[in-house]
């Protein structure tokens, strides 16, 4: 069983990851333009899509979701 503390980070680190994947088919679906104005590479009436700002976010993703996986394992017996 996972201990209370370790519980809480391998549930902040799943949200986290599930949030950045989300950000990064926001990035891939949605034209520069149309993306929330609070958003890094919001530019008003492009057409262009941000493929490396989603591909960031999938890496981002990926990271926190192996982290929550490594972090979620058994204790070491030493």
């Amino acid at each position: 069983m996972i201990d209370g503390m370790r519980f809480t980070w391998v549930w902040i680190a799943i949200l986290l990851g599930l949030a950045f994947a989300c950000l990064a088919v926001l990035y891939w679906i949605t034209p520069a333009g149309s993306l929330p104005a609070y958003l890094p590479g919001f530019a008003a009436g492009s057409p262009t899509i941000h493929f490396k700002h989603g591909l960031a976010s999938l890496i981002i993703a990926i990271g926190l979701f192996v982290l929550a996986w490594f972090a979620s394992g058994k204790k070491s017996a030493n």
